[in-house]
């Protein structure tokens, strides 16, 4: 299983945000290249970056903090927030980062995610589905659409893509627990490579994913409030 501790960027700062409420941020860091590197000593193989600003306005709000993330830290670095189009896929992957996610896009043009994966490979596109009670949410979760997730997988599998940003809206940022379930299941019935993202408290909710077969969770809060110490985790879930 891979452990993605994750750094979300809002105005430069290293923040969560509770059930993806832009109105209920908590500031963790103003050195997000810092936090990088002690997720880099703690022995982590990959960062999850979300740039929440992008996710909002559609477009790089804070790229150069990406890029500050990707040079201080090498490691690999999937990142998500305001991917709109190829030519913002290839300055991602431009400055160093290995894998892009697409999200709000996937769902309004799916023929846009086909591009992309023809365009840079299976390995370097992933489709975050962000969902409430099961539907779908696009522009930085303030809509909701009544897409079912397991459709909109399934349609990206049938793009090509391989990995699936599964985050439980409900459940991120609250310290609650992951879907486990809804998450496997997503697992189950595409075949994909599922990452479960929202609601990690403990490193026992890490260890129920991995026994339910989930290959990859993303972890926040749950460091930066001291609730799973990065280091123990990796360790017990190798």
């Amino acid at each position: 299983m891979i452990l993605y501790p994750a750094i979300d960027l809002k105005g430069g700062k290293c923040v969560r945000l509770s059930k993806g409420d832009f109105n209920k941020e908590k500031v963790y860091s103003e050195d997000p290249a810092a936090i990088a590197i002690s997720f880099a000593e703690a022995g982590a193989e990959y960062i999850h970056v979300v740039d929440l600003d992008a996710a909002l306005l559609g477009h790089g709000v804070n790229e150069v903090f990406v890029r500050e993330i990707v040079k201080a830290s090498g490691l690999p670095v999937q990142t998500g927030g305001g991917i709109r189009t190829l030519a913002d896929i290839e300055r991602k992957l431009g400055m160093g980062v290995s894998r892009v996610i697409i999200g709000t896009k996937a769902v309004e043009n799916p023929d846009f995610v086909y591009s992309a994966v023809k365009e840079f490979g299976t390995k370097r596109i992933v489709v975050g589905i962000d969902a409430k009670e099961g539907r779908v949410a696009v522009n930085g979760w303030e809509k909701v659409s009544a897409l079912q997730a397991v459709d909109l997988a399934l349609r990206m599998r049938d793009c090509g893509v391989n990995t699936i940003v599964y985050t439980d809206i409900n459940r991120d940022g609250m310290l609650t627990g992951p879907n486990v379930e809804a998450t496997a299941k997503l697992g189950r019935s595409t075949g994909m490579d599922i990452i479960a993202s929202g609601g990690m408290s403990s490193i026992d909710d890490l260890l129920a994913l991995k026994e339910a077969g989930v290959p990859g969770a993303i972890i926040g809060k749950a460091i930066y409030e001291n609730k799973i110490d990065l280091k123990e985790a990796l360790e017990k879930t190798r």
